[in-house]
């Protein structure tokens, strides 16, 4: 399995931008989607996740600004920013979890998302 994560950027804050991340190969049906950032000098944190049946979480600092989605058909998962802050400002990862007798995970590469104040 292969995530490739695209549409990072510059934007000025109060700005959005959408993130996508594309995964290829074998992918079981029972699995998760999620997106994480990492800001210099911190740990890397959950975003949002959502399941393939549809169910997604946010961590508290995003609830009402972004937006997670997915295509299961392209087997892609998007990030949308709205309302975006210079704190947002980090480098995004997009993480696949599949079930099939165990958990297996894969990460993207990331994709740099920089907020301008």
């Amino acid at each position: 399995v292969q995530l490739q994560a695209s549409g990072g950027g510059l934007v000025q804050a109060g700005g959005s931008l959408r993130l996508s991340c594309a995964a290829s190969g074998s992918i079981f049906s029972i699995n998760t989607m999620a997106w994480y950032r990492q800001a210099p000098g911190k740990q890397r944190e959950l975003v949002a996740s959502i399941m393939n049946g549809g169910a997604a979480n946010y961590v508290a600092s995003v609830k009402g600004r972004f937006t997670i989605s997915r295509d299961n058909a392209k087997n892609t998962v998007y990030l949308l920013m709205n309302e975006m802050k210079p704190e947002d400002t980090a480098t995004y990862y997009c993480k696949l979890r599949h079930y099939s007798s165990t958990w297996y995970e894969y990460w993207g590469q990331g994709t740099q998302v920089t907020v301008s104040s």
